[in-house]
């Protein structure tokens, strides 16, 4: 009795679903789990044919799967199990593993099946399958999207080349225009120089002041020019790889004082250049004609920008660990939407006006100083005047 009890009490708390049916397949008992997985009551499918729990083509077939399996002992379920389907009392049809196992019992036989739930196995496995084809037609998309990067791309790179190659041949044929075309401005201009230093003599005599006066035009116009054509020759050299610094042991000091001679016969009336300098050596290694470019350019700008009875401040300062050359002005300075720009080719600042320029000095200043190590700085404000640093290190 006890173990009875005790049989009768597992199968009402077994998890999954348990029925027993008779040689008949009419249903004798069902336990609570698998009353609720078909959604029936036990009265309403004792006694009644197991295949009401099935839906089509299971339903019409059960019967005669039955009486084949007495007839000839081949089993297609039992003692073997399998996947099937089941219909609830609404209708609906629902995945289930079925078990099925013969027991002989007071001489006749009873069939127990046993049923476990699969829906929501199938559930995870068909959202596995749909996220699987959903992975899968975005790898077909990524990939179709990849592939007409990738053409785009070659495309893109057939296209650079082919720029790249006429850039390069452009460049090639620009530099060698300007250094023709430089080199041969040079000659007419020297004649000018040379025709307008004759005339100057020879009008000696008549003291006239218009003559004088046109003159210094001229002398200033072929300044103008051949400034310029030096500007287009080193931006030439730059570009091309050409220049290349040759470093000399030299004087510094003297090497300012003769800058600041040179540069104060180009100054404004009454434009004074004050050179100073600080420490106790003056003896510098660097390339003297690189350097002597951008001193000058620095005092030229600071001259073409500087009014007349006006101070233009040169420095040089040599201490244990680098060079230090200064030129200060109290002219026009740089409004601070250009300074970003400042150093780049062919820009001038707004508030130039009518002073000639080409916008190149200050880049060609920048790339020799960086070609000697160097470094470039300046402070400046609208109206109160700008102050360049160069900075060697000393080696």
């Amino acid at each position: 009795m006890e173990n009875a009890a005790l049989l009768v009490a597992i199968i009402e708390n077994a998890i999954d679903g348990i029925i027993t049916i008779d040689e008949r397949g009419r249903i004798e008992t069902i336990n609570p789990a698998a009353c609720k997985l078909f959604e029936y009551i036990p009265e309403e499918v004792i006694g009644k044919n197991v295949s009401m729990l099935m839906p089509p083509p299971d339903k019409e077939q059960h019967d005669e799967y039955l009486h084949r399996y007495q007839q000839t002992g081949h089993a297609h379920i039992i003692g073997i199990g399998r996947e099937v389907k089941g219909l609830k009392k609404n209708g609906s049809v629902f995945p289930f593993r079925l078990g099925i196992s013969q027991v002989q019992y007071s001489g006749r036989k009873i069939y127990t099946g046993f049923i476990h739930d699969l829906s929501r196995e199938k559930e995870a496995e068909n959202q596995l399958k749909e996220y699987a084809a959903h992975l899968e037609e975005l790898v077909v998309e990524r990939t179709q999207s990849l592939n007409a990067t990738v053409d785009a791309l070659l495309v893109a790179k057939e296209e650079v080349s082919l720029s790249l190659e006429k850039e390069k041949e452009l460049g090639l044929l620009k530099s060698r225009f300007v250094s023709i075309a430089s080199h041969e401005f040079r000659t007419p201009l020297t004649s000018i120089q040379l025709s307008v230093s004759l005339i100057e003599k020879y009008a000696e005599p008549f003291n006239s002041s218009n003559i004088v006066k046109h003159v210094g035009k001229i002398k200033s116009a072929v300044g103008n020019l051949t400034s310029i054509l030096n500007d287009f020759l080193s931006l030439e050299k730059l570009e091309s790889g050409k220049q290349e610094p040759s470093y000399h042991d030299f004087d510094l000091v003297k090497f300012a004082e003769t800058i600041t001679e040179e540069m104060q016969v180009l100054a404004k009336q009454n434009q004074n250049i004050i050179y100073q300098h600080t420490g106790t050596r003056s003896t510098m290694r660097l390339d003297q004609n690189l350097l002597k470019n951008c001193i000058v350019n620095l005092i030229n700008n600071a001259i073409k920008y500087s009014g007349e009875n006006s101070f233009i401040g040169f420095t040089t300062e040599i201490n244990e660990r680098e060079c230090v050359i200064t030129i200060s002005d109290n002219g026009i300075g740089i409004p601070e939407a250009d300074q970003r720009h400042l150093f780049e080719a062919f820009f001038r600042a707004h508030n130039t006006g009518n002073i000639p320029g080409t916008g190149l000095g200050l880049n060609i200043v920048a790339r020799y100083t960086h070609l000697m190590n160097g470094t470039i700085a300046f402070k400046s404000e609208v109206s109160q005047g700008t102050l360049f640093t160069i900075t060697f290190p000393i080696s």
